[in-house]
C-alpha cells in the first residue's frame, strides 16, 4: 500500500512537471498576441541587446503565425537525490490552450487539454485525474500564454544563454520575474522552431525536452483533444483552489 502511494505521489509531481515545462514553452512558442521587447540580464561580453531584440522579434513573426504543432519528444527529468527518469512520446498542440500528451515509453500515459479540462490518464493505475485548465496553472503568466495573449517581457528578463551551448541552436535563457524557475530554450536558427526546453524550478531539479519531427499548422481536429475515459477508470476530480 506504501508503495501505491509513493507511485501515486511521483506521477502528480511528474505530471505537475510535464505541464509547466510545457506551458512555459508556450510562453516562448506561441505567446504571439503582443510585441516583445527584451530586458537582458548582464553578459560576460559585449552588448548583446540589439541582436537579443532581433532574436525575439522573429521568434514572435514565426509563431504569430503557428496556430498547431505536432512534434516527438524526448523527456528527461533529474531530481535532486534521485536518478535521473527518461520518456518518450509524441505531443499535439492546438491555439487556444488545446495539447495532447502520449507517452508511449518506458510508462505510458496520457495527457490532455480540451481546452477547458485537463486530463491526466495513468494505465497502470487506471485512474483519470480531472482539473479545470485554469486552476492546475497556478501563474497567471503560464495561463496567460496557455491562452495565447502571454507577454515575454512584462513576466522574464530574456539573454543570450553564456557561453552558447555547442549546439548550433539560437539558446536564449528566460528566468521568470515570479514564480522561481528559469528557462533554457534552444532554437532551430533556420525556421525558429522550439527544439529543446530545459525548465529548472526553485528546487533545482531540472526537466529538459527535445523536440524532433515538428510539424507546424497541421489540420488537428477537436477529437484529438477530446478525452473519453476507459471503461472502469477511476474518475478523480482535484479540489477546488482555496
Amino acid at each position: 500500500m506504501i508503495s501505491f502511494f509513493r507511485k501515486v505521489f511521483f506521477r502528480k509531481v511528474l505530471f505537475r512537471r510535464v505541464w509547466l515545462a510545457f506551458f512555459v514553452a508556450t510562453a516562448v512558442s506561441l505567446a504571439g498576441a503582443v510585441p516583445l521587447h527584451s530586458e537582458t540580464m548582464a553578459p560576460n561580453g559585449p552588448p548583446v541587446a540589439k541582436d537579443l531584440k532581433q532574436a525575439l522579434d522573429r521568434l514572435q513573426r514565426h509563431y504569430r503565425d503557428t496556430n498547431s504543432f505536432t512534434a516527438k519528444f524526448n523527456e528527461e527529468i533529474a531530481t535532486v537525490g534521485a536518478p535521473k527518469k527518461q520518456r518518450q512520446g509524441v505531443v499535439s498542440f492546438r491555439k487556444p490552450g488545446r495539447m495532447r500528451w502520449e507517452f508511449e515509453t518506458p510508462e505510458k500515459q496520457t495527457i490532455v487539454s480540451d481546452g477547458e479540462t485537463l486530463y491526466s490518464y495513468d494505465p497502470d493505475l487506471n485512474q483519470v485525474v480531472e482539473t479545470p485548465l485554469k486552476q492546475a496553472l497556478k501563474s497567471s503568466s503560464a495561463t496567460s500564454f496557455l491562452l495565447g495573449i502571454g507577454n515575454i517581457n512584462r513576466d522574464f528578463k530574456a539573454a543570450f544563454a553564456n557561453p552558447p551551448a555547442p549546439n548550433g541552436l539560437v539558446n536564449l535563457i528566460l528566468d521568470a520575474k515570479k514564480g522561481g524557475y528559469k528557462i533554457e530554450v534552444g532554437l532551430d536558427p533556420k525556421t525558429y522552431n522550439l527544439t529543446t526546453l530545459t525548465l529548472t524550478d526553485q528546487l533545482g531539479d531540472v526537466t529538459r525536452i527535445d523536440f524532433t519531427d515538428i510539424r507546424d499548422n497541421v489540420e488537428l481536429p477537436d477529437s484529438t483533444f477530446a478525452f473519453n475515459a476507459p471503461a472502469g477508470a477511476d474518475i478523480v476530480t482535484a479540489p477546488a483552489s482555496p
